[in-house]
């Protein structure tokens, strides 16, 4: 009765072992087919403008870019992710006035090199929400300006101290993800001004964006 009894055992734990085992095979095989590590690439336009957060009296208007790069999209179970990126970005600004009757018009345009960090939350297999830090690199700048007839037109790679070159941000959105294909929006700010401590002749300015892009994802 008693090696009956443990013949018994033995095949219920055999079973329940096996079972186990399915179920992890399964749980891991439905894990990989859902959460996969997905590499794309991205582009699209981008408008940019400026805003000062220490009350100084600078006003510009927004003026069009573009962004570039690629991103890496790393799973954390079904709903979380982080996806790290790095971009180059056009941003910059541009406006118009009068001084007397002579009429001008300027514009700058920065370009950066940037590396977002951002938390991802996927309600919907469809819908990716992202929000992180981005550091973002200052490559160079070109300045305009017109009036009547003098012109000036000026690139510089920051070369000059007294410019902030490391510009820490933040940026948010959403991306729409299709099979291979992903449509993202964000809009992101910058923490920091552009003028380091502060003594040089530029104004001082803090970069706001928002972008469009459309990607394709490999995996």
């Amino acid at each position: 009765m008693t090696e009956f009894l443990t013949k018994i055992k033995t095949r219920k734990m055999k079973k329940s072992i096996l079972t186990t085992i399915i179920a992890c095979v399964i749980g891991i095989n439905s894990f990989g087919q859902r959460e996969e590590l997905k590499l794309g690439i991205k582009a699209g336009p981008s408008i940019s403008n400026v805003f000062d957060s220490e009350g100084e009296q600078f006003e510009a208007d927004p003026k069009l870019g573009y962004t570039i790069g690629a991103n890496l999209e790393i799973p954390i179970g079904k709903f979380l992710g982080v996806h790290p990126e790095v971009l180059l970005t056009q941003k910059g600004f541009q406006g118009r006035g009068a001084i007397l009757t002579n009429e001008y018009k300027y514009s700058k345009t920065t370009t950066f090199l940037e590396v977002p960090v951002l938390f991802a939350f996927k309600p919907f297999d469809a819908v990716s929400i992202v929000a992180g830090p981005q550091f973002a690199y200052l490559l160079s700048e070109k300045n305009e300006f017109e009036s009547g007839t003098t012109e000036f037109n000026h690139e510089n790679t920051f070369e000059q101290d007294n410019i902030r070159k490391n510009i820490m941000g933040l940026v948010g959105g959403i991306n729409i993800n299709i099979d291979h294909i992903t449509i993202g929006g964000r809009v992101g700010f910058d923490l920091q001004n552009n003028r380091g401590d502060g003594t040089h002749d530029t104004p001082r300015y803090k970069n706001t964006w928002a972008q469009l892009t459309l990607g394709y994802r490999f995996y």
